[in-house]
């Protein structure tokens, strides 16, 4: 990177409703703490003399229900900061637990906008596990470093679900934890850096996982803007949301219990309603505020929300809490420092109740107002008391512990004014922005001095630049099995009126390939992957593509892993002829070695980064982690410029998975192994019911291949 060429970083955060101004923070339960984060570390780190451009990508949304701001393609936020909005599946809103599908189609998207800008990133940040998978393939293609924030992680929260009750079915479905929690793993491993807030995240909640590794992972606390959160004027009490929570209670002006976050389960309200109206003393001496995000009609919101507030006013009706406790039904972002003050003003508390609560911003913010602070004993509350001196921690799920913390603060009015002063002195102190940001760029400049991206997709050729749409099958069991359909499949491919390339991506290696061809009389393919998308050939005359080899030698250690898997029973290496440069393969036999599972997580602890590849139940091989059929298709993809939608990919086995996985337009073949079986469901991977290429037939009718495409997740507004 030269020295006078400033840092361009790539920051992704999909979910939730993403704008610079008024966010609507509490709105549902993807649009909290973590949209204000990245928002505020864009503008902050757009103030760094050594960045030059941040890009913070999310979800471009068209929905009646939401504002047409989230429509808009680009919104500054600063002279170098902007908020890019991109496509991502239906143009409706939708909740991230309903992303996952369409996130590869969202990779495409980021492509599409460096290729429009002309630059490829120094670094890509994703934030959350569905921001980490996509950094992480967009990292392992552009070969650039990847930073990852996990914000919450899947593990721990499957565990705090599961500790309130709610069965591992419930929490699969309603959360969708499993792809959440291989998609942080995957995160883990790809990424140069882990930016965390606390400690604790690092020692309790990253430890879960098998990819983790300290060495990768930096404590940087998020900060705080000091100019909208500031402590109450010493004589002033009235405010124009002062009238709001007046509206709900008798006493207005005495201590205020506050709670502010999204109507969410986890966020344990309901907890501190039952610590407030089963403690006599502490409905005597203060008031309960809840605000829980904002509604008009509490029917129309989602169903986790609707959940908790129903929840909410049962227990207010039970307890018989009216005119003791405020549930405005809204806010905005503008107002929350004025709440704070309030709250601050009535020498109340501040309460995060929080299942788990990897960071906790709400509680520099409460800090920073004058508030004191009591919240649940997990990771961010743990550093910010500890730093700030400023509170108590409690078990969220003990509404006694809870109620006893509370009541002690405010019948001790000493205590009260020096929790405040501690918690003003610690926020200056430990949670600056411009201090986070310093920090920030010093430990990503270490990583990316040997990073020199470049863009790929400048080539020459004749065949595939005259093609606007490509047939991309594996061989075995897919191609080939059935000699009619594969010479229809030919004929078709031939004759088309559309100009369509054909491929080939196979386990197999090179003279394997060619020796099927000879056999099935397949004529020579445009395109070749071969040894499970390690290796790409051109053309008639076999031309290596010699970038993607160069590609694939990052972090590729095949003698250290082939000693490795050597203590393994029943995994047995396999022959010379089917080892390549950057593919190690071995017999797997189910019955007697580990299972795939077991596999895997001492693959991960023994820091190995690469990908694991089982098929056909008896082969297992391993990849460098760039590389993979379906990497090898989007590589080829983005390098000729042929848009995901305009490929069609076909498979039988798990070898062929990520390849089916991604965005192209996939078909599985109906002789497939039962291991894909899980594939079922998604919008563009058709099963077929033909075997062989019968299948590739039917799916190509399917989407509409050899006439007008059709693409099903592209939806009209």
């Amino acid at each position: 990177m030269p020295k006078n060429d400033g840092l361009y970083v790539f920051m992704i955060s999909v979910h939730g409703l993403v704008r610079g101004h008024e966010m609507e923070l509490g709105s549902d339960a993807d649009t909290g703490g973590q949209i204000k984060y990245v928002v505020e570390l864009a503008r902050a780190l757009s103030d760094h003399s050594r960045v030059a451009r941040i890009d913070l990508a999310t979800r471009r949304v068209f929905d009646p229900r939401i504002d047409d701001s989230y429509s808009e393609p680009e919104e500054q936020l600063s002279d170098k900061a902007r908020i890019v909005r991109l496509p991502c599946g239906p143009r409706r809103y939708l909740r991230k637990e309903s992303l996952w599908p369409y996130l590869d189609a969202f990779a495409d998207e980021c492509i599409k906008h460096f290729r429009r800008i002309g630059r490829i990133p120094h670094v890509i940040h994703g934030h959350y596990a569905d921001a980490g998978y996509l950094a992480a393939k967009l990292a392992n293609l552009l070969g650039v470093p990847m930073v990852f924030t996990g914000h919450s992680l899947g593990r721990v929260k499957n565990e705090r679900l599961l500790e309130s009750g709610l069965s591992q079915e419930t929490i699969a479905r309603r959360y969708n934890i499993e792809p959440r929690i291989e998609a942080e793993e995957e995160a883990l491993n790809t990424a140069s850096l882990v930016v965390v807030s606390t400690s604790q995240e690092i020692e309790e909640q990253y430890e879960r996982y098998q990819n983790y590794q300290t060495d990768k992972m930096v404590v940087i606390p998020p900060g705080i803007d000091l100019e909208r959160f500031y402590p109450p004027a010493r004589f002033q009490f009235q405010h124009t949301y002062m009238q709001e929570l007046s509206r709900f209670l008798q006493e207005p002006r005495k201590p205020m219990i506050l709670a502010l976050s999204r109507p969410d389960e986890r966020k344990n309200i309901t907890t501190l309603i039952k610590a407030y109206g089963e403690n006599d003393e502490l409905k005597r001496m203060a008031n309960l505020v809840i605000v829980a995000g904002n509604r008009d009609d509490y029917r129309e919101m989602d169903t986790g929300a609707r959940d908790v507030l129903n929840e909410i006013l049962y227990l207010i009706d039970r307890y018989d809490l009216y005119g003791r406790v405020a549930y405005p039904k809204h806010h905005v972002a503008d107002e929350v420092p004025d709440i704070y003050r309030i709250a601050a003003k009535t020498r109340g508390v501040f309460v995060n109740p929080a299942l788990t609560e990897p960071f906790g911003l709400t509680l520099i913010e409460a800090a920073a107002c004058g508030l004191p602070i009591v919240a649940t004993n997990d990771g961010g509350p743990r550093d910010i008391t500890a730093n700030c001196s400023n509170g108590s921690l409690i078990d969220p799920l003990n509404s006694e512990d809870m109620a006893d913390a509370i009541t002690e603060i405010l019948r001790n009015p000493t205590r009260w004014r020096n929790l405040s002063r501690n918690g003003l002195r610690g926020v200056r102190r430990h949670y600056s922005w411009s201090g986070h940001v310093k920090t920030y760029v010093q430990t990503i400049q270490r990583f990316i001095r040997d990073a020199r991206p470049k863009p790929f997709w400048t080539t020459s050729g004749k065949r595939l630049l005259s093609s606007d749409r490509l047939v991309i099958s594996d061989i075995d069991n897919t191609l080939i099995g059935d000699s009619e359909s594969l010479q229809e499949l030919m004929k078709r491919l031939k004759s088309s009126d559309r100009k369509i390339g054909f491929g080939i991506a196979t386990g197999r290696h090179l003279q394997s390939c060619l020796q099927a061809f000879d056999e099935w009389k397949v004529p020579r393919p445009d395109i070749l992957i071969t040894s499970v998308g390690a290796e790409i050939y051109y053309g008639h005359d076999l031309s290596p593509d010699a970038d993607w080899t160069r590609h694939l030698d990052y972090r590729w250690e095949p003698d250290r892993l082939r000693e490795f898997m050597q203590q393994f029973e029943g995994v047995l290496i396999q022959e010379d002829e089917f080892q390549r440069r950057h593919k190690l393969s071995f017999y797997y036999d189910p019955n007697v070695a580990p299972s795939k599972r077991d596999i895997i997580r001492e693959i991960r602890r023994n820091k190995f980064q690469v990908k694991t590849i089982f098929s056909h139940q008896q082969y297992l091989d391993f990849l460098p982690i760039r590389a993979s059929k379906g990497l090898a298709v989007w590589y080829l993809a983005n390098k000729w410029g042929l848009p995901m939608d305009h490929i069609l990919v076909a498979g039988d086995s798990g070898n062929d998975e990520e390849m089916l996985a991604s965005s192209a337009l996939s078909v599985v073949v109906g002789n497939h192994d039962p291991e894909l079986a899980h594939l079922k469901g998604s919008p563009t991977i058709y099963f077929a019911q033909g075997e062989y290429a019968r299948g590739i037939l039917e799916g190509a009718d399917h989407y509409g291949f050899f006439g007008d495409i059709r693409v099903p997740h592209k939806e009209e507004a």
